[in-house]
């Protein structure tokens, strides 16, 4: 009797599992769940939203049910769900790394994407990752999160073409290139009105040109890895050198001597009216400077019947700054997906970097939110309402390996437009990445103190650069960084270093 019992109750558990394994198998909470910021009031609430997610669902074999947080209650809202760990959705769109995802991550919450998207047979677009922008989404050697990418090689140098062919100069290549060119654009009468009014390079209170030309000096990215170790750049000897440079070229009035009083909304104007004819930073704001050229008309100074123009080269020395590489990422909770739905998850997140769901997210479906001219261009219906079909689905992409721009169709382009677009892919290979940042985020020390570390270096830099302190006043700020906590953030950075590269033997 008691074996009869045993074997009853033995079946009905396994009835009962096989009736569970069959409802998960046939429930709607099949679906892959999403939860994403609501950037813009009733996302896919367009008239034809159900119309874009039916297209989406097919193109990926996905289900999707998506719910949307409010811009400024989504953080909030996601360190409540990793606080409990319940109620999550598989996928959350997680605004930066931080210390509560850093905890999340060591809690074991997010499942190690490592694991997965390098399949490039399961999951071809994705396996197709920037390695190093991975890697700042690590925490202790796992990838906790797809990021959104944003491009690697923003950054970079330019200048106008007619003050450098006026004055017989070629591009630069070296910072003694670039040198010359500033002592040129100063003292050689570029814009040839006979007055000693311009100067080289266009500068502000924002101090981001600095850290551009750092690079090309092969000091780094804010820190570097040296002799096994990974230092902040500060401590190398290519960051006196780049310091001393930027004070050569302030002292010889190659900036303008009130740059820092001088606010960054102004600071493109610089160019654009004729004081200063080199702009480093993004290079979106360089072309921006030469659309300012061709809409008002400005003439070359070599051939006035032209307008002027500016040359975008981006790298200097073979370098330039790289980007974060991402703005936001994806992650993908253990509550929430089994390794099963992990799969799914990122067969939908793969699906969605293909041409075709990149076109659809960012311009809709064709003959409804635009028509493609008699080139094979998109042309927008010009309805701004009409985006509500569609454009909530952008924040389910990675755009891994290609961004918007790159997709076919596309929206036709000005010769501006694509000369930058070009070079942003060229700096790619050239931009110098920040090894430091996954390690960064998950230092005690620099969760307490450093911004004002940060803050502390920049201030030296700037003083050291205008002459109100010496080589030994740069020294003291360095040691006083040591003191207030860079030592120990060093030792918790190196100890994770070290922890990491023994892992991966």
């Amino acid at each position: 009797m008691k074996h009869f019992f045993v074997t009853v109750i033995a079946a009905v558990c396994l009835l009962f599992i096989s009736g569970c394994r069959e409802t998960q198998k046939n429930s709607p909470k099949g679906k892959i769940t999403f939860m994403l910021v609501d950037t813009e009031g009733t996302p896919l609430g367009g008239p034809h939203s159900d119309r874009v997610i039916s297209t989406m669902e097919r193109w990926t074999g996905e289900s999707v049910q998506f719910q949307f947080i409010p811009m400024d209650q989504y953080n909030d809202k996601v360190k409540s769900l990793l606080g409990s760990s319940s109620g999550l959705p598989m996928i959350m769109h997680i605004n930066k790394m931080d210390q509560t995802i850093v905890a999340a991550a060591n809690k074991g919450l997010f499942w190690d994407l490592n694991e997965f998207i390098w399949d490039s047979e399961k999951f071809p677009n994705l396996s197709k990752a920037n390695k190093n922008v991975c890697k700042s989404l690590e925490v202790n050697g796992k990838l906790v999160g797809l990021y959104k990418a944003r491009d690697i090689g923003r950054n970079g140098f330019a200048y106008r073409t007619d003050w450098a062919e006026k004055l017989g100069l070629g591009e630069p290549r070296t910072p003694e290139d670039v040198y010359n060119m500033m002592k040129a654009f100063k003292e050689g009468d570029p814009d040839g009105n006979g007055i000693d009014d311009t100067f080289a390079l266009a500068m502000c209170n924002y101090t981001g040109p600095f850290d551009i030309m750092q690079t090309w000096f092969g000091c780094g990215n804010g820190w570097v890895e040296q002799n096994g170790n990974i230092i902040p750049i500060h401590q190398t000897a290519e960051y006196k050198d780049a310091l001393d440079w930027f004070r050569r070229i302030y002292d010889e009035g190659f900036i303008p001597r009130d740059w820092r009083s001088r606010e960054s909304k102004k600071w493109q104007d610089q160019v654009k009216k004729g004081e200063a004819g080199m702009f480093i930073d993004v290079m979106d704001g360089s072309r921006r400077i030469w659309d300012s050229f061709i809409n008002s008309k400005t003439p070359s100074v070599v051939d006035p019947s032209k307008t002027a123009q500016m040359t975008l080269v981006g790298p200097i020395n073979g370098r330039t700054l790289a980007t974060s590489g991402y703005n936001g990422f994806l992650a993908i909770t253990k509550a929430a997906a089994t390794r099963e739905q992990v799969e799914s998850c990122l067969r939908y997140i793969d699906k969605m970097c293909d041409d075709e769901m990149i076109v659809l997210a960012g311009y809709g479906m064709k003959d409804v939110n635009y028509t493609l001219n008699e080139r094979g261009y998109i042309v927008p219906n010009g309805d701004k309402a009409s985006s509500k079909d569609y454009s909530a689905l952008n924040q389910t992409q990675c755009f891994i390996p290609h961004m918007l721009s790159d997709a076919k169709p596309s929206i036709q382009q000005n010769d501006r437009k694509i000369k930058e677009l070009s070079v942003l892919k060229e700096n790619e290979r050239h931009a110098v990445f920040n090894p430091a940042l996954s390690f960064l985020v998950n230092s005690p020390t620099y969760a307490k103190s450093g911004a004002s570390l940060d803050k502390l270096i920049d201030e030296a830099r700037t003083k050291y650069i205008c002459g109100e302190i010496n080589e030994q006043g740069l020294q003291d700020a360095f040691d006083q960084w040591n003191k207030q906590g860079g030592t120990a953030i060093l030792a918790e950075i190196n100890a994770q270093y070290r922890m990491l590269d023994e892992a991966q033997k």
